[in-house]
């Protein structure tokens, strides 16, 4: 901490799964409580800082930076982590047409992050692939309190191509595939609250 060596941040957000951050510094310490605090800095400002280059940073500014990267790096490891949960209680599938390619796959939030009661659990979370993440953001069909797919009127409507067809139109009603365990659900108040947005939004 006193010579501001850098360290690298391993964050395990499942058993053998790590994000790496760098560079992150020791802030602050209670040696008697066996505690410490890290903040992450920018890699690209260090190295300046370091060389002597560029334009000269005031303490105010450093500090500035530091607070903004520091919660862009919460807010990632909050993703990552919420993502892994929820995917690992739908058992790595998509929860409307079980494609199972992780690389395709979301953890979409039922109440927004942006909110203030959109919470990383996963009760707020659906594990969808990439195609009916955006489809759910966008209001294209929600998931019913008692786990029933409605797609918005409008979208049944449409004529389009084969994917409208199989992708959305098709599974209107249809059962959401669930997690095992019932405490992992989708919370049915979450579920009641986006489908009154989304009734008045079509």
């Amino acid at each position: 901490m006193a010579d501001r060596i850098p360290l690298v941040y391993l964050h395990a957000v499942e058993p053998g799964k790590y994000l790496a951050f760098y560079p992150a510094f020791v802030t602050q310490d209670e040696p008697a409580m066996l505690r410490f605090w890290v903040q992450v800095d920018d890699v690209a400002s260090v190295a300046a800082d370091q060389a002597g280059g560029g334009h000269a940073i005031s303490e105010e500014e450093a500090d500035a930076r530091r607070s903004y990267i520091t919660s862009t790096v919460r807010r990632r490891l909050h993703q990552a982590t919420f993502r892994q949960r929820v995917l690992r209680a739908y058992r790595e599938m998509c929860a409307l047409c079980r494609l199972r390619h992780t690389e395709l796959l979301d953890a979409a939030h039922i109440t927004p992050d942006i909110e203030e009661e959109g919470e990383p659990v996963v009760p707020n979370g659906l594990s969808l692939c990439k195609l009916h993440h955006a489809a759910f953001d966008n209001f294209f069909f929600t998931v019913t309190p008692d786990y029933r797919i409605e797609v918005r009127p409008s979208i049944l409507a449409e004529s389009d191509g084969p994917m409208l067809v199989i992708g959305l139109q098709d599974i209107n009603g249809s059962l959401i595939q669930l997690p095992t365990r019932a405490s992992q659900r989708p919370d049915i108040a979450r579920l009641e609250k986006r489908l009154e947005i989304f009734r008045a939004a079509s």
